[in-house]
């Protein structure tokens, strides 16, 4: 799934259906977090970064407490999002 896929949940007037765009959107920036800290730590980017990894490992840490607090919380709601 891609990000432009997920427009139709985040414009939704249900918030049910926002919800589950957000936790989309969410899982697809920490797989390309994922991506980018194993290029990174192999020395295989395109590119030279401006942070560190370890400030970017750390983004992606709060990032995956993020989702467990939204899984949680779709839990304790009703909320389909797997």
């Amino acid at each position: 799934m891609e990000l432009k896929e997920t427009i139709e949940l985040m414009n939704s007037n249900d918030y049910k259906e926002r919800f589950i765009g957000e936790y989309l959107q969410l899982q697809i920036r920490i797989n390309g977090l994922i991506n980018m800290l194993k290029k990174y730590k192999e020395g295989t980017l395109n590119f030279t970064p401006s942070c560190s990894y370890e400030l970017l490992h750390t983004q992606l840490v709060y990032m995956e407490c993020y989702s467990n607090a939204l899984e949680e919380r779709a839990k304790i709601e009703n909320i389909n999002i797997k």
